[in-house]
C-alpha cells in the first residue's frame, strides 16, 4: 500500500488526457505532473486513493527522448502551460491520443481519427491575456495564478502571448505605480486595479485594454490613456469593467469607455467581427480559421442547403458558411452576440440568407422543429459542458442528413456522440485540431451522418 510522503521509483508509461504523466507501482497508477512518456523518475507521493495516487518528481533519473529544455522561468510555477517540457511533435501525439481514448472509451466507437492539426503558431498564439496584479517589493507586477490558486506568479515574458501585449501590460503597471494607484488584494477586498485585459486583432493589429477595477472610477485617467496610446498607438480603445464583487470571476457586467469605441475590430475566415471586453471569442485567430476550415469541410455543403448553427455565439461559423448555403439559422443565449452577429451579415451583404436568434439553443432548435425546419447541416459548437438533452433531441427530431460538432472537451463530445448514434446517426470522420498548444487542452471537430432506414 502506498503511503503519502513515500519515495518510489517509476517508469512513466503515457500521458493521461489531464496532461499528467502515469505510471504504476505496486498496481497503483501514480499520475505524475510535468513528466514525459519514458522518464525514468523518483517521485514523492502527495495523495493516495482506493487504487491510484499522485506524485510530483523528487528526481528526474533517466529522461525521455520526448522531453525537451522547456524555456521558461515561469514553467512549473505558474498554471498555464502543462506540456512545455514536450517535443513539439510529441504533444500533438498525446493530444490526438487524448480525443481517441474519449471516442473509444466515453461513445463506444473505433472510427479511425484523421491526423491532429497543429497550431500555426506554437507560441505567441493568444489573442487574448487576463494579468491579475500583485505587488512585489513595492513595485507593481503583473503576472498568473498558480496551478490551483490564487497566488499570482509575477511573468514579465509570457511565451503564449504576443511580445507586444507584454510590453503593453509592463507600461501599464508602470503608469499605475507612478500615479499611485492601488492593486487589488483578493484577501481584504481592497484596492482598486484587479486585471489588466488586453485583446489582440491579429488581422487588425489592433488593441483593446482593459482595466478591471474594484471601484468607479480611475484616477488620472486622461494621462494614463493619453500616454499609453502615444506609446503604443496600436492601442485603439481603452475601457474599465466595474467588478466590485467577492468573486473570483474576473470580469463584471459593467463597462466604461475612457477612449476610443469600445472595441476593435478583427476578422475571422473572412467574417467581420467586433470585439469588447464581454465578447467570446476564439483565443487562438490562425488556428480558429484552420478550425472553421475543418468544419466547413466536414459540412460538405451543397449549393442551396440550409445550416442551422447551434451554440452560434458572433456567429461566425455559420457566417463563414454561408456563400456555399441557400440559408443559415443561427442560434445563441446571448443577445449582444447575436447583434454582432447580424452586424456582421449585413457588412458581408448576406442579411438576405442569415437568420439570427437570442434564445436558448435547446428550447430554440426545439420550437424551430415544431415550425417544420429542415435544415440539411446542423453545426454544434457548445460550451464545454457539451449540448443539452433537449437541443440534442431536436436536432435528430428535424432528421438533418449531416451533423458537424465542433468541441473544446472531447468527452463531452464523445458523450454527445454517443446519444446521437443511438438516435440514427453514425460517425463519419473525427479531426483534433491543436487549438491550445503547449497546455493539455484540444479542439475536435467530428461528423455525424444519418444512417439510412431500409
Amino acid at each position: 500500500m502506498l503511503q503519502k510522503n513515500q519515495i518510489v521509483e517509476l517508469t512513466v508509461e503515457r500521458l493521461s488526457n489531464d496532461g499528467n504523466g502515469v505510471g504504476h507501482y505496486q498496481g497503483f497508477a501514480v499520475f505524475v505532473p510535468f513528466s514525459a512518456p519514458g522518464d525514468l523518475l523518483s517521485v514523492k507521493i502527495v495523495k493516495v486513493c482506493a487504487s491510484y495516487a499522485f506524485g510530483i518528481i523528487e528526481k528526474l533519473l533517466r529522461p525521455s527522448d520526448m522531453r525537451i529544455a522547456d524555456g521558461c522561468p515561469h514553467y512549473q510555477k505558474c498554471g498555464g502551460c502543462q506540456l512545455r517540457h514536450l517535443r513539439y511533435s510529441d504533444e500533438l501525439a498525446a493530444k490526438g491520443a487524448f480525443v481517441s481514448d474519449a471516442v473509444r472509451r466515453i461513445g463506444g466507437f473505433s472510427v479511425p481519427l484523421s491526423p491532429i492539426l497543429p497550431s500555426p503558431q506554437p507560441d505567441r498564439y493568444r489573442n487574448k491575456v487576463q494579468y491579475p496584479l500583485t505587488k512585489v517589493n513595492g513595485h507593481i507586477q503583473a503576472g498568473f495564478f498558480a496551478g490551483r490558486s490564487h497566488r499570482v506568479i509575477p511573468c514579465k515574458d509570457c511565451f503564449l502571448q504576443p511580445q507586444l501585449l507584454n510590453q503593453i501590460v509592463e507600461l501599464a503597471c508602470h503608469l499605475l505605480e507612478e500615479y499611485h494607484i492601488s492593486v487589488y488584494d483578493e484577501i481584504s477586498h481592497t484596492g482598486l486595479v484587479r486585471h489588466i485585459y488586453l485583446r489582440h486583432g491579429v488581422h487588425s493589429e489592433e488593441v483593446l485594454l482593459c482595466l478591471v477595477i474594484n471601484g468607479e472610477n480611475l484616477p488620472h485617467a486622461d494621462t494614463f490613456c493619453q500616454r499609453l496610446t502615444e506609446k503604443f498607438p496600436c492601442i485603439k480603445t481603452i475601457v474599465l469593467n466595474i467588478n466590485r464583487s467577492r468573486t473570483n470571476v474576473i470580469l463584471g457586467p459593467q463597462c466604461r469607455i475612457l477612449t476610443g469605441p469600445g472595441y476593435i475590430h478583427d476578422t475571422l475566415c473572412g467574417v467581420p467581427v467586433r470585439l469588447d471586453p464581454l465578447s467570446f471569442y476564439q483565443v487562438n485567430t490562425l488556428g480558429a480559421e484552420q478550425l472553421y476550415q475543418a468544419a466547413a469541410k466536414l459540412a460538405q455543403l451543397q449549393s442551396g442547403e440550409l445550416v442551422l448553427d447551434l451554440y452560434c455565439g458572433m456567429g461566425t461559423i455559420g457566417l463563414s458558411l454561408a456563400g456555399n448555403a441557400g440559408q443559415v439559422v443561427g442560434v445563441e443565449l446571448i443577445p449582444e452576440a447575436i447583434e454582432r452577429a447580424r452586424q456582421s451579415a449585413q457588412e458581408m451583404g448576406l442579411s438576405d440568407k442569415c437568420r439570427f436568434f437570442a434564445a436558448d439553443a435547446g428550447e430554440a432548435a426545439a420550437q424551430l422543429a415544431k415550425e417544420g425546419l429542415r435544415p440539411d447541416v446542423v453545426i454544434l459548437d457548445p460550451p464545454r459542458k457539451g449540448c443539452s438533452p433537449a437541443a440534442l433531441d431536436a436536432v435528430v427530431a428535424m432528421q438533418p442528413s449531416r451533423i458537424v460538432m465542433v468541441s473544446c472537451n472531447p468527452a463531452t463530445a464523445a458523450r454527445d456522440m454517443k446519444y446521437l448514434s443511438a438516435h440514427s446517426y453514425q460517425p463519419a470522420a473525427v479531426q483534433p485540431v491543436d487549438m491550445f498548444p503547449r497546455t493539455k487542452h484540444v479542439e475536435v471537430v467530428i461528423q455525424m451522418t444519418r444512417r439510412m432506414v431500409l
